[in-house]
C-alpha cells in the first residue's frame, strides 16, 4: 500500500488522458485535485466509485477540486466508460503503472485466498500548494464524492 502521507509532496507525472491528450501533476498547480485511483472500468465498484463522483460533481466544483481518475486501462477503454456513464471528468490511461508505482497504489493483493498484483483503491487529495491534504484508502465507493466532502471539511 501506499508510502505516501498527508504533508508530503505530490509525485509529479506526465501520462495520457483519455482523449489521448498528455497531462501532468504541475497543469493543476494552484488547483485542488482529486486524483482517485482505481482498478478496472465498467466494473461494479468502479461504477458506483465514477458515478458518485459523477452526480456531486458541480458540489466538487464549487469547492474547487478538479477530479482526474487513474487506471491501467487503456485510452479507447476509457472513453467508453465517460460516454456511457456521462463523466464529466478525465480519466488517465497508465498503462505503464508509472503514476500508481509513483503514488504507491500498485501492488500485492488478495481475493478469495488468491494473491496477485493490482490497484489499491486509494484517493489522495492534493492541495493547491502540491502537497497531500488527504489520503484516503478505505473508499466508499457508492458515496466518495460525500466521503471526500466529509473528510475534507475543515482541512
Amino acid at each position: 500500500m501506499t508510502h505516501l502521507k498527508e504533508g508530503d509532496k505530490a509525485p509529479d507525472f506526465t501520462s495520457t488522458l483519455s482523449n489521448g491528450e498528455s497531462i501532468s501533476l504541475s497543469d493543476y498547480a494552484g488547483k485542488k485535485l482529486v486524483l482517485y485511483f482505481y482498478p478496472k472500468d465498467d466494473t461494479p465498484g468502479c461504477t458506483a466509485e465514477a458515478c458518485s463522483l459523477r452526480d456531486s460533481y458541480s458540489e466538487l466544483r464549487s469547492q474547487g477540486y478538479e477530479i482526474l481518475g487513474v487506471s491501467p486501462d487503456p485510452v479507447a477503454k476509457h472513453q467508453k466508460f465517460i460516454n456511457k456513464y456521462d463523466l464529466p471528468f478525465d480519466l488517465l490511461a497508465d498503462e505503464d503503472k508509472s503514476v500508481m508505482n509513483a503514488y504507491g497504489v500498485w501492488g500485492p493483493k488478495k481475493f478469495m485466498g488468491k494473491k496477485y498484483d493490482g490497484v489499491h483503491r486509494i484517493t489522495f487529495v492534493i492541495g493547491e500548494d502540491g502537497t497531500i491534504a488527504k489520503v484516503i484508502t478505505k473508499v466508499k465507493t457508492k458515496d466518495h464524492a460525500a466521503q471526500i466532502l466529509d473528510e475534507m471539511a475543515g482541512v
